[in-house]
């Protein structure tokens, strides 16, 4: 963003406009919501550009007839912020000579910082912006980012941040706002229009990681296999889950591979949850029984050699399968695979344990789609730094030669080639159990159709689909556990396809 807003200064835009376009952008935003200012408000300005965006803010205010006051912590530093601050002691704005009162009713408008924070910031201010959060919890914005929070990764430079009701970022989504690590201090995120001009965005380097968001959903063109196909014609699905341990994993993992729309999807499962299978999804064909081991986990190492894996699409292996250190599955059956692979939960734990860990990835003859958590992540990439998610998701792609789905609050999708998405929007009802074995059974169903639809599989599917099961975990009205977004999903799938 700051070599953005650079080369629009070089193409002839004038600091000052910019500013001025800011400022009015975000005061046209307070405007129209009134309950915020209904007391009055406060800016607090920064030393440089951002300290002159709060000023620009506070004038359009004052002149709106909103009751406003700046309080400027620092010196100030920028000749531009220092004239919009004469201009507004010249215009009646109110200067306050000490801190204000956290307790009050009004509207705080932090613009203290912006771009490049990277030194420590008072914890007198801090704590100040903590207990007006405290007092006012719907009365404290912030203008670009939070101050104490790094742009990039989302860390705080600090001992801590503080809470914000809602961050009016410039220009572009910066990637710190969308991690996990600035999730407590967001708040709302409404990104603020500059103008950026198509030609900058055009010239932009490639492979710049995406924020998806819930309205991205109709644009995407879903994979349609042609009306005259068959059932086997349509995406066939191999499923390989459960144990005695961990039952309902096959079951939620099955139930999203069919919401896919998949024609086909066919089973190894422990021998309790084959059983019933009939009963609870009759739909699902039944292709042998995993042997289980004695701690209670399945033993999947030779279910391979009972069926033609070229009689499916794709095929998925780990949810509750259990974690083993005898046998695994990995070898050249699956090696030599030409459709695709997806692997979560405990054979990404498994493959971890292997000697080639995830070398043995490398030398895949088809695509594969890992679907870790953290803690799995972790387990199989060991040597990458996970505190910031999306530069981890990246990396890994790139190691192993696979696409990553790294689940997280802002799920990271990354493929070999540098491509990467980042979910914008956080929905904490899909952070429960079993909503993951319904995603990788949902992706390994979506995949599969991509597959048998143009006979490509571009990542972006993968995010696709993530991004749909975030939506069905925010939107089902049925209920909020993982069986219930099955249905959800089936419904918009079908949507989809008609």
């Amino acid at each position: 963003m700051q070599n953005i807003e650079k080369e629009m200064f070089s193409m002839g835009m004038p600091v000052e406009a910019l500013m001025e376009k800011v400022g009015i952008s975000i005061s046209s935003w307070i405007l129209n919501r009134q309950g915020l200012f209904e007391n009055g408000a406060i800016v607090l300005v920064g030393p440089g550009h951002n300290g002159g965006d709060g000023l620009v803010i506070a004038r359009e205010l004052y002149l709106a007839g909103v009751d406003i006051s700046i309080w400027c912590p620092f010196l100030l530093k920028k000749e531009l912020t220092q004239k919009h601050f004469d201009y507004a002691m010249q215009i009646g704005i109110k200067n306050l000579g000490r801190k204000p009162n956290p307790n009050s009713d009004l509207l705080w408008i932090e613009a203290l910082f912006g771009l490049g924070q990277s030194k420590s910031i008072s914890e007198e201010i801090l704590d100040l912006l903590n207990l007006k959060k405290k007092s006012s919890p719907d009365k404290l914005i912030s203008v670009d980012l939070p101050i104490g929070l790094n742009s990039d990764n989302g860390n705080v430079v600090s001992k801590t941040s503080y809470k914000a009701t809602s961050t009016l970022t410039i220009g572009l989504f910066k990637s710190g706002l969308i991690q996990d690590s600035a999730i407590d201090f967001v708040g709302d995120l409404e990104r603020v229009d500059i103008g950026i001009p198509k030609k900058i965005l055009d010239d932009l380097p490639g492979k710049q990681p995406l924020r998806i968001s819930f309205s991205d959903l109709a644009t995407f063109d879903w994979p349609q296999p042609g009306k005259n196909k068959n059932k086997y014609q349509r995406g066939r699905v191999l499923v390989i889950a459960g144990s005695e341990k961990y039952r309902g994993a096959a079951y939620l993992a099955l139930r999203g591979a069919l919401a896919s729309g998949a024609g086909s999807v066919s089973a190894f499962l422990p021998q309790s949850v084959a059983s019933s299978l009939w009963s609870t999804h009759p739909e699902i064909l039944l292709v042998g029984d995993l042997n289980t081991f004695p701690d209670g986990s399945s033993d999947c190492s030779g279910v391979l050699n009972e069926v033609d894996l070229n009689k499916y699409d794709s095929i998925l292996i780990g949810p509750g399968l259990g974690v083993s250190k005898k046998n695994d599955c990995f070898g050249t059956l699956l090696q030599n695979f030409k459709g695709l692979l997806v692997l979560d939960a405990d054979a990404i734990n498994r493959l971890s344990l292997t000697v080639k860990g995830w070398e043995w990835l490398i030398n895949r003859n088809g695509p594969t789609w890992l679907t870790p958590h953290i803690e799995e992540f972790k387990r199989l990439f060991p040597s990458i730094n996970c505190s910031n998610p999306l530069k981890a998701g990246i990396e890994a792609a790139k190691l192993c030669g696979s696409s990553v789905l790294l689940k997280c609050a802002h799920s990271v999708i990354s493929d070999p080639k540098g491509e990467t998405w980042q979910i914008g929007q956080v929905n904490s009802s899909v952070a429960r159990i079993g909503f993951g074995d319904v995603l990788a059974g949902f992706v390994t169903g979506m995949g599969a159709r991509g597959l048998v639809s143009d006979e490509r599989l571009d990542t972006n599917l993968l995010a696709a689909s993530a991004l749909m099961h975030a939506y069905a975990g925010a939107f089902c009205l049925r209920g909020s556990e993982a069986s219930s977004i099955c249905i959800f999903l089936s419904e918009l799938i079908k949507k989809e396809s008609t």
